[in-house]
């Protein structure tokens, strides 16, 4: 066995050279394709169009964001698609018992199956409604997940009468647990949408994590703000376990005997690649500015430093540097694919080590620039 396939085997954890480019094939298409659809619902005032813009990554107010008010807002199923990632909807749903959505016919009207899991959002305590459609949903063997939004204010509203906080989370959680008891031990999460490093939207995270599916998984790990350095570290590793997969694709490419074919599609795919990265890791303009004005520092400026976001920001996500590994590398498939039958072999293998390398040496920039901001922004 060469190095190539003892790195293909390594990396894919498959036994067969035939099952690790299936599983690849399958893992490629799996980022690129797989569609995920969150259903957030909740009473008027409930905060849940503040929860969808919240889990988007997108500001009140800006292009695209759910729109917030004191009357009712959402009085229609609208689907708002991730800023980023198109193949993530999320829905946010008119509450139920409203003139328009009665309870009894509600899963019917908002189209139940289109979902692959219910979020519902209240700010205060959840009402027979709410207890109503989890016993739906519950029944159609979906899953559900109760949020108690505007904890940030309850928390306040009580420490000014001398509690401590753990003291109200315990009360909160006690008294939502009393109000749902016909559920059992239902699964309930105290958010503030205005940071979701705080309370427990890390428990949310890792809740819906472990209900999906594999792809899906992955797709919700990506799709979700930087609010702490676990959920970078997440991100980082989804993101590195799909790098032997995108080379692998690159290899099959490479046997093709068309001059530069090889090159020109390592190129675009680490460059897609770099871009995916970028945005996953919160390393745009638009959300780094949010967040030096969060916190009061000039962390876009330290962010520049790096050639690599340089690149990205010049719409030309590859450096110098990267851009000569797979020149050099497109030279060594040209010669090789010259050569009948063991030079496809070669070919592939070449591109699969330079890709591999190259995506593996952005990935690592990336991550400790967003490692960097995490830091300046004190959100560990």
């Amino acid at each position: 066995m060469d190095d190539n396939d003892s790195a293909l085997l390594n990396d894919s954890g498959e036994q067969t050279k035939e099952r690790a480019i299936a599983k690849a094939e399958e893992v490629v298409n799996g980022l690129n394709n797989v569609v995920l659809n969150i259903a957030v619902t909740g009473e008027t005032g409930a905060g849940k169009s503040s929860f969808v813009n919240a889990i988007r990554g997108v500001k009140v107010g800006e292009k695209g964001s759910a729109p917030i008010g004191v009357t009712e807002c959402t009085t229609e199923v609208t689907m708002y698609p991730h800023p980023t990632m198109p193949n993530v909807r999320i829905w946010d749903l008119p509450g139920i018992g409203t003139p328009r959505f009665k309870a009894k016919t509600y899963l019917k009207d908002v189209k139940f199956k289109n979902y692959d899991f219910f979020i519902i959002v209240s700010a205060f305590r959840f009402k027979e409604n709410d207890l109503t459609l989890a016993k739906e949903i519950k029944k159609q063997k979906k899953n559900f997940y109760f949020v108690r939004s505007k904890i940030d204010l309850d928390v306040r509203n009580e420490m000014e009468n001398g509690r401590a906080e753990e003291e109200v989370l315990h009360h909160i959680r006690e008294d939502c647990l009393r109000n749902l008891s016909e559920l059992g031990p239902p699964p309930i999460f105290l958010i503030t949408s205005k940071d979701l490093s705080k309370f427990d939207f890390q428990k949310l995270q890792e809740t819906m994590e472990s209900d999906l599916p594999s792809q899906k998984k992955d797709v919700i790990v990506l799709s979700l703000p930087v609010y702490s350095m676990q959920s970078l570290e997440k991100k980082y590793s989804t993101l590195k376990k799909a790098i032997w997969a995108l080379a692998v694709v690159s290899g099959g490419i490479a046997v093709a005997p068309v001059p530069g074919l090889s090159f020109a599609i390592d190129t675009t795919m680490v460059g897609s690649f770099f871009t995916n990265c970028y945005f996953s890791f919160g390393l745009d303009d638009k959300t780094l500015r949010k967040l030096s004005d969060r916190v009061d520092k000039p962390i876009l400026e330290e962010v520049k430093k790096s050639k690599l976001m340089q690149a990205i920001v010049n719409s030309s996500p590859l450096t110098t540097n990267m851009a000569a590994k797979l020149g050099a590398a497109g030279i060594a498939e040209a010669l090789s694919s010259l050569v009948p039958i063991a030079g496809s072999a070669v070919a592939a293998g070449v591109s699969f080590l330079s890709t591999r390398s190259v995506l593996l040496e952005g990935l690592d920039e990336l991550y400790r620039v967003a490692k960097k901001v995490i830091e300046m922004a004190g959100l560990q």
